[in-house]
């Protein structure tokens, strides 16, 4: 009221009171004299909302919030115990009571008939009112079938031209008994549905053949005159070749690269794993010579002065590992890409796998393919026997689900193991050679004896993953088996074959590539690659990563211990090098 009344103040002067007669209308678009007034309960800001239903409270509620009413409309079926109804977010929900046998019944017949029930009519007879009539049929779906039926149940009632499914296939006639042969013999109930063509020949034709090799060989004619490349043929046996990149095959001596050199620091015919290992700190030297991923790589047996090595690229090199360190051969014989690749005990011959469905096995020295191996299944293991009485068997796991076991000498094979459900992607000698342990894509472990094809040992959990990757320790007690879940397992290698849970190594990432693990020589490390390029080194007693560096690129899919030296490492990728680490 003061700042209003104080506009009228008084003045003898004229021009005095007509400036303020002027002031009152300025004030008054100043000043609001009826606020606005919020007529809201003020303790409803302080009220805190709960669930009705909640037992327990996380705060101290005050006593205008314990006893406010509960807020929501009213339950209008509350009262009407005939139709009882809960309160949900969207409506009402009816209760109502249904037996499995019912439910599956309905269920069966609105899948066969496309009608059923209705379900409001078990309310209805709940309530003693009857459900008959065109009203009170209650079926959903087809209703123009079914406004006819009253029915108890829908089986009883389903008229019998309803019944059978307009879908389904007619079984042809049983025939006549007296006749054996022809298009009326007798079939009995055996009788087979129509459009069926059991007996009758399947594939392609012979015309569809001939159609269909003629569009091949014309693809093939067009891609040539295009200047395209066209799909690698099979090399046929006996058109292998060798390249050597040397200057001169033997020395003034006559040795060639065979021979074990003797003017190194290290003593490669030493017993390995005599030295303390250490992980490697720094890159020594790249091959570079395939042109694509490499597949595999292999020491060369007790000495490993010479680095075998598979590709993607469907050639096969070896590697000086000292002194200048290129490449010595190389091995032509495959149309496609090679897979594995196997030493036998002295190193004079290794045999190649391959998806052209071919192994073959070579004279080291020369670069001679001897003889050729084939099951017309994709081999993806190959391994020799390590007895030295047994250096003309070896075994291959291959896509048909079987291991085979070949005779070099004879050329045949001489045994098959027959109990896997998926491809063989390893196998292990353990146990003094006497037995040998296979992993494949249906997610098993199994044990065999030598020479016998019955299983010893079956090892499968309901979460186990793939083991396509398996080293076998230097004291030849445990199995190394790289999982598809970005684990690795350890399992005892001897009779038991029993997991040893205490060991376990994780951290990288191999979902999807079969990374090769590998032991060091005295055993304290165990080291793999990973998808990521990245090599990875664990401590044996402790499962605890040791280190982890980046090696490659890409894929880092083997990798191998020098058996003599204290922290030679060598590393395989997808990116078509391999690199030696010290």
């Amino acid at each position: 009221m003061d700042l209003i009344t104080h506009g009228y103040g008084s003045s003898s002067s004229d021009n005095e009171e007509d400036s303020s007669l002027k002031q009152p209308n300025k004030v008054a678009k100043i000043a609001n004299a009826a606020p606005d007034v919020s007529l809201e309960d003020p303790n409803y800001s302080r009220h805190i909302y709960i669930n009705p239903t909640d037992t327990s409270l996380a705060v101290n509620l005050p006593y205008d919030s314990m006893v406010q009413p509960i807020q929501g409309p009213t339950n209008p079926f509350a009262s009407n115990t005939s139709q009882i109804r809960r309160n949900v977010w969207t409506g009402h929900v009816e209760e109502n009571m249904i037996s499995d046998i019912d439910f599956k019944t309905q269920q069966q017949s609105y899948a066969a008939f496309g009608f059923a029930k209705d379900p409001s009519i078990l309310s209805v007879a709940a309530n003693g009112q009857s459900g008959s009539g065109k009203e009170g049929t209650g079926y959903v779906g087809n209703v123009e079938k079914a406004q006819q039926m009253d029915g108890a149940t829908i089986w009883d009632k389903v008229p019998k031209h309803l019944r059978n499914n307009q879908n389904q296939r007619k079984r042809q006639t049983r025939g006549d008994p007296s006749q054996f042969e022809g298009e009326n013999a007798y079939r009995g109930p055996w009788a087979a549905y129509e459009g069926e063509r059991i007996g009758e020949m399947s594939g392609p034709t012979e015309e569809e053949r001939e159609k269909h090799e003629k569009n091949v060989q014309a693809a093939e004619e067009e891609n040539q005159k295009r200047g395209k490349a066209t799909p690698a043929k099979p090399i046929a046996t006996g058109s292998e070749k060798t390249i050597f990149h040397g200057k001169e095959e033997h020395d003034y001596m006559g040795r060639t690269y065979m021979h074990v050199p003797l003017d190194l620091d290290v003593n490669l015919l030493g017993e390995p794993g005599s030295k303390e290992c250490f992980v490697p700190k720094k890159l020594l030297h790249t091959w570079t010579g395939h042109t694509k991923g490499v597949s595999a790589i292999r020491f060369f047996p007790k000495s490993a002065h010479l680095l075998l090595s598979s590709s993607m690229d469907s050639k096969v090199k070896i590697w000086d590992v000292y002194h200048d360190r290129r490449v010595l051969r190389t091995y032509l014989g495959h149309s496609k890409a090679v897979r594995d690749v196997t030493f036998n005990n002295d190193g004079t011959r290794f045999i190649s796998a391959s998806y052209d469905r071919n192994m073959k096995l070579w004279d080291t020295e020369t670069g001679k393919c001897i003889s050729t191996f084939s099951t017309k299944k994709i081999p993806y293991v190959v391994k020799f026997n390590p007895d030295g009485d047994k250096q003309h068997i070896f075994l291959a796991g291959c896509s048909d689900h079987k291991i085979y076991q070949f005779d070099i000498n004879s050329g045949e094979i001489i045994q098959e193991y027959d109990q896997h459900l998926g491809a063989v992607n390893s196998i292990t000698f353990v146990d003094e050679n006497r037995r040998f342990v296979t992993t494949s894509d249906d997610k098993s472990l199994r044990a065999w004896e030598f020479d016998i094809p019955v299983v010893i040992k079956y090892i499968a959990e309901p979460d186990m993953h793939s083991m396509p990757a398996v080293a076998l320790s230097p004291n030849q007690k445990w199995l190394a088996c790289q999982s598809l879940d970005n684990q690795i397992f350890i399992y005892g290698a001897k009779d038991r074959f029993r997991q040893n849970r205490k060991k376990l190594f994780t951290g990288h990432i191999v979902a999807g590539y079969a990374c090769q693990p590998s032991f060091s020589p005295d055993g304290r490390y165990l080291s793999s690659g990973d998808s990521e390029g990245n090599l990875w080194v664990w401590d044996w007693k402790t499962c605890k990563v040791h280190k982890k560096f980046k090696a490659h690129s890409e894929v880092v899919i083997d990798c191998a211990w020098h058996p003599h030296e204290t922290s030679l490492v060598a590393t395989a990728s997808w990116d078509s090098t391999i690199k030696l680490w010290v």
